[in-house]
């Protein structure tokens, strides 16, 4: 298991192409020298005791596939730089104490397959502009302080087979209908939030969803029975909203529901 901080003078290895120091016991800050790094593909600092702000020089790093600094304690914002990594397809910064918004300028990063800021102290609000990465098969934003509504632009990630905003605390505005479109989203997370209106009757339609969360939030209406539809849901979250009516007898018929 490696020990103490990363050498500044990493940065002197220009022919390196992957730089993997997971799961250690390293502190102190990234070196500002990895930017030089121009041929590196793969960057793997998470699980470490990590501090500091993360450097904008790794804006620079354009041959990059993957990053990974989650599970730190990185702070500080997140560099507008990032925007220049157009390679990039796996970005992890959960598990951190990042501040600020997130910024616009990762909505060019079209090749991104999995998006990672969960459990941070990230304000402001979830940018539209994000419906634009149609690659994207993950969005965890969970456990941040994020605000406004959710996007109806997110309908239009086709692919994506979890979007987890639960915990929030602070989204409000109604559910989109515009998420009935996803139709390989297995997780729907959106509880511990201010979310008010009704449940959208089409999203009956998301017939690979496994998890539902709602919970928590101030949605009112009736529960739609077409949610009898969802025959591979295994967990439904409605608890502490504002339903009325009956619990639809379709349900009943979710004999595979474990947490309901």
């Amino acid at each position: 298991m490696l020990t103490g901080s990363l050498p500044s003078c990493i940065g002197s290895l220009t022919s390196l192409t992957a730089l993997y120091v997971s799961d250690n016991e390293m502190n102190g800050t990234i070196p500002s020298s990895l930017g030089s790094l121009h041929l590196l593909i793969a960057l793997y600092l998470n699980s470490n005791n990590l501090s500091g702000t993360i450097p904008s020089s790794l804006g620079s790093l354009h041959l990059l596939i993957a990053l990974y600094l989650n599970s730190n304690n990185l702070s500080g914002s997140i560099p507008t730089t990032f925007g220049a990594l157009g390679h990039l397809a796996q970005l992890g910064m959960g598990s951190n104490v990042l501040t600020g918004t997130i910024p616009t300028q990762l909505c060019t990063l079209t090749m991104l397959t999995t998006f990672g800021l969960y459990s941070n102290h990230l304000t402001g609000s979830i940018p539209p502009c994000l419906g634009s990465l149609s690659k994207l098969f993950a969005l965890e934003l969970y456990f941040n302080r994020l605000s406004g509504t959710i996007p109806s632009t997110l309908g239009l990630l086709t692919q994506l087979s979890e979007l987890n905003v639960e915990g929030t605390l602070d989204l409000t505005g109604s559910l989109p209908s515009s998420l009935s479109l996803l139709n390989n989203l297995y997780v729907l997370a959106v509880a511990a939030n201010k979310l008010s209106g009704t449940l959208p009757s089409l999203y009956g339609s998301l017939t690979k969803l496994q998890q539902l969360f709602l919970g928590r939030n101030a949605l009112t209406g009736t529960i739609p029975s077409t949610l009898g539809s969802l025959t591979q849901l295994t967990s439904l979250n409605l608890n502490h909203n504002c339903f009325t009516g009956t619990i639809p007898s379709v349900l009943g018929s979710l004999r595979q529901l474990t947490n309901a």
